[in-house]
């Protein structure tokens, strides 16, 4: 952390790029205001709870680190002082209430699915529901997709070119399960056999995130034992569990672990990264009419892994694939892991640029890698009355190739 203070200048280049400061127009609620904060409140001149607010308006975008000429690695500093502030500030019982709840639901998708069917239930009782749980409900979905499970080992059609990992993660198999489908179908299509090992987890990314250093580092070590050493790669399809499992090394740093946990990281990439290395062995069947696809550029993909070409080179792969960019695209779309949940207000009038800035490409269909932004994109669009479908990159590209028997995947009879 004290590198990474050190290294700020305060020339001011982050200000521009970062959402809060767009909306706030504070000081204190930009990357270099919260860097000065940070420093005095480690220095023992300012109390915690003096910073803790500019603090947990942070997104954790990283759309400041690209920007910055000096180098800061803000992500250095974000999540580990947030997790020395979890230790130090104190918080209302309401919002203890909703972190708690929020922990102990939506990294564990058997508890996730019940929460969310609870929440259908209580809709209707929105009005005696606690103010500070009301975002809770409000992003409980129309429908929940009906759970599904995945092979252990699905193998590669055709000559087999590579062998990989897949992390199945938590939210986003209980919320979008088909991304993982057309993951694995994608994947088979261009001979990689792929695994889902049992034993894994959540990448522990929303403990990290929130300060909760105990859990984030339970979960790290449950999934550095469970994945295989003989394997090309450990791919993930969500953008916040990829850049997670990349900081496997801040979460463990100090332990016995941490050595275990910087070899691992380098294992990890996104599956678009992958697919974009190895080369689509079968190209696509396409789009006729053509489709006019925008992307958007999940900050954890973007900003903390530097995946930005991969995507958009797959997508433009498929014929009849005419490829938009959005305006503004730097800026966060509001979800970031619970943002929504801590910081509503926020996050909606984030997520309403969003959707306008989508619907001005005159896009059908706009392509993400993360569950995050394509769950607060739809939410957006929806509400603004836009017919633009959100899908994974993943589900455009098994489209691209025709729908048909997707390996490696199951639908329960059980559904919403």
């Amino acid at each position: 952390m004290t590198r990474a203070v050190e290294a700020c200048v305060h020339c001011g280049f982050c200000l521009a790029a970062c959402p809060t400061y767009r909306e706030l127009g504070q000081e204190m609620d930009t990357p270099r205001g919260r860097i000065v904060l940070m420093k005095q409140v480690l220095e023992g001149a300012l109390p915690w709870e003096s910073a803790r607010p500019h603090v947990d308006r942070c997104l954790g975008c990283l759309a400041c680190e690209p920007a910055c000429p000096s180098g800061v690695r803000y992500r250095d500093l974000i999540s580990p002082f947030r997790t020395l502030s979890g230790v130090h500030a104190r918080r209302s019982f309401g919002e203890r209430l909703r972190r708690f709840l929020a922990a102990n639901t939506i990294p564990f998708p058997g508890r996730f699915r019940l929460a969310l069917r609870a929440g259908h239930w209580v809709r209707g009782l929105r009005g005696l529901v606690p103010a500070v749980l009301r975002p809770m409900l409000d992003l409980v979905p129309a429908r929940i997709p009906p759970a599904q499970t995945w092979a252990a080992v699905t193998p590669a059609l055709g000559e087999r070119r590579a062998r990989v990992a897949l992390l199945a993660g938590c939210a986003q198999q209980v919320l979008e399960p088909d991304i993982h489908r057309a993951t694995v179908e994608v994947l088979a299509r261009n001979g990689v056999e792929v695994l889902v090992p049992a034993g894994q987890g959540c990448c522990g990314g929303l403990a990290w995130h929130t300060g909760d250093l105990a859990q984030a580092r339970r979960m790290a070590r449950r999934n550095l034992d469970a994945f295989p050493s003989d394997v090309e790669a450990i791919l993930t399809n969500a953008a916040g569990c990829g850049s997670a499992m990349h900081e496997y090394h801040l979460v463990l740093r100090g332990t016995p672990d941490e050595a275990r946990a910087e070899a691992f990281r380098h294992r990890v990439m996104d599956v678009s990264v992958f697919l974009a290395r190895l080369g689509l062995r079968e190209p696509p069947v396409g789009f006729a009419p053509p489709r006019r696809v925008a992307y958007q550029d999940a900050c954890h993909l973007a900003n903390a892994q530097d995946v930005r070409r991969q995507p958009r080179e797959l997508l433009r792969a498929i014929p009849g694939v005419e490829l938009c960019e959005l305006a503004d695209a730097h800026l966060c779309c509001g979800s970031a892991g619970t943002y929504n949940l801590d910081q509503p207000d926020l996050a909606g009038a984030l997520g309403r640029q969003k959707a306008v800035a989508v619907m001005a490409t005159g896009a059908g269909v706009v392509a993400t890698g993360n569950i995050g932004c394509l769950a607060q994109m739809r939410a957006h669009l929806a509400r603004l009355g836009s017919p633009v479908r959100v899908e994974h990159t993943m589900q455009v590209l098994r489209d691209a190739y025709g729908r048909g028997q997707e390996p490696g995947a199951t639908s329960e009879t059980r559904g919403a």
